[in-house]
């Protein structure tokens, strides 16, 4: 069979598959009880909402968001995908959860599996184009060019990258570009310079020592023909060895790709972070309280959300706010500085909350302290009580402290730097 695509000639059609998920197990007591992308991000919106106001702003009208764990932590705010238009009678929002398949075949067994198990139906729809996406980034970006850039150059993946320190790197997808840079002929990027791309010779996941700072953004623009080929393929190669899972992307499905020589990579413009760990999570916060994560700033291209608008949020005489965002309804009394308030968050006075994010509900009594924290919701944290401390610089996974959801945190208690605290914790 071969890969090459179809000719198009008419108006290509665009199918987006959004991988919402399994088990964020590196969130640890975040996503116990929800799925990651249902996490609060800004103190205004949940992690999906970039991917699908992206996609829907793009154009791309057929979404399918595929969940797996505690999906119905996410079905209240998607609304069918109304908040973002895609609630239509023909096409639009669709929610699948992964079925098993034959027996001893593992479910949930990666990213490339998930695409294995609904091959027949990305068949079915027909698209020229598959684009496919984690839920669990920060971006704001049209997909638009990079779509043109991949019809024109016949690719059967293309990968939208983008720069990030090499220390963040070795958490990532690696992508090595070789050969001459092609300029796509009739596509501009958001500068409006002609796009570039380069062919990619090789991956490398999440490699100790990176040798340079390109990584796959986990935004995917496959051909539908070149994809189900290959996961189909795979599956019967795997399967041959005694394998029923094709596991994640870059196990196999990626450097198979990149074996057949029409790999492209495309830069992704604009800000673009991974919050799928907490250091990250806190770090994109304090990019956007420093405004170094402009996601939100042009009123062209809305980041839309589900949200219940409640009242306005206050700030009472004595009350210190510095470098912080607060979210409506959060009544502050206290001292906040370069922090994030989610909805109704409630900080007394000669209370002080720094460096940290603070979800829907929380209650940060008299006296009490909250540093480099993520405190989920509806926490009281009580009177002179102290979480974490402060973390000058670059942030490492164990010096954010995390506190659950429903935790109660006693008067004078202390919660040390780095602490876990399991959702419904009494301390």
């Amino acid at each position: 069979m071969s890969s090459v695509p179809h000719a198009i000639t008419h108006p290509p059609k665009v199918l987006a598959i959004v991988q919402a998920g399994g088990q964020g197990s590196r969130m640890d007591v975040l996503t116990r009880e929800r799925a990651k992308p249902a996490l609060p991000w800004g103190g205004t919106h949940q992690l999906i909402d970039f991917t699908l106001s992206n996609l829907a702003l793009s154009g791309i009208s057929d979404v399918w968001v595929s969940v797996s764990f505690l999906a119905g932590s996410l079905d209240e705010h998607l609304q069918s995908g109304r908040p973002w238009d895609l609630d239509r009678n023909r096409g639009g929002y669709r929610r699948l959860v992964p079925e098993s398949g034959a027996p001893g075949e593992e479910l949930g067994g990666g990213n490339a599996d998930d695409l294995f198990r609904m091959r027949d139906e990305i068949t079915r729809h027909g698209a020229d184009v598959v684009v496919v996406s984690s839920a669990d980034h920060v971006f704001a970006a049209d997909l638009r060019p990079a779509i043109a850039a991949h019809l024109e150059l016949s690719a059967a993946l293309t990968l939208l990258t983008s720069e990030v320190p090499l220390s963040d790197a070795k958490h990532k997808v690696v992508v090595t570009s070789g050969g001459k840079e092609a300029r796509v002929k009739g596509v501009s990027d958001a500068d409006g310079s002609p796009l570039r791309a380069h062919k990619v010779t090789a991956i490398d996941e999440k490699p100790d020592h990176p040798e340079h700072g390109t990584v796959a953004t986990e935004i995917f623009l496959y051909d539908r023909g070149a994809l189900v080929e290959h996961l189909t393929g795979l599956h019967t190669d795997l399967a041959s060895t005694g394998e029923h899972s094709l596991g994640d992307f870059a196990e196999h499905l990626l450097p198979r790709l990149v074996a057949t020589g029409r790999t492209y990579a495309v830069p992704l413009p604009g800000y673009w972070k991974d919050v799928g760990r907490p250091s990250a999570y806190l770090q994109s916060h304090r990019d956007l309280v420093r405004g170094r994560a402009p996601v939100f700033e042009d009123p062209r291209w809305p980041i839309l959300t589900n949200s219940p608008r409640p009242r306005p949020s206050r700030v009472e005489a004595g009350a210190s706010v510095e470098d912080s965002l607060l979210a409506q309804g959060s009544d502050v009394r206290g001292e906040v500085v370069r922090s994030v308030l989610g909805p109704g968050v409630q900080v007394a006075a000669g209370a002080r909350v720094v460096d940290s994010v603070l979800n829907a509900g929380v209650r940060v009594e008299a006296g009490a302290v909250v540093e480099t924290a993520v405190i989920d919701n509806d926490v009281v944290i009580g009177r002179g009580a102290r979480v974490g401390s402060l973390v000058a610089g670059r942030l490492a996974d164990g010096s954010v402290t995390l506190v659950g959801r429903d935790c109660r945190i006693g008067a004078h208690e202390v919660v040390e730097r780095g602490a876990r605290l399991e959702p419904g914790t009494t301390v």
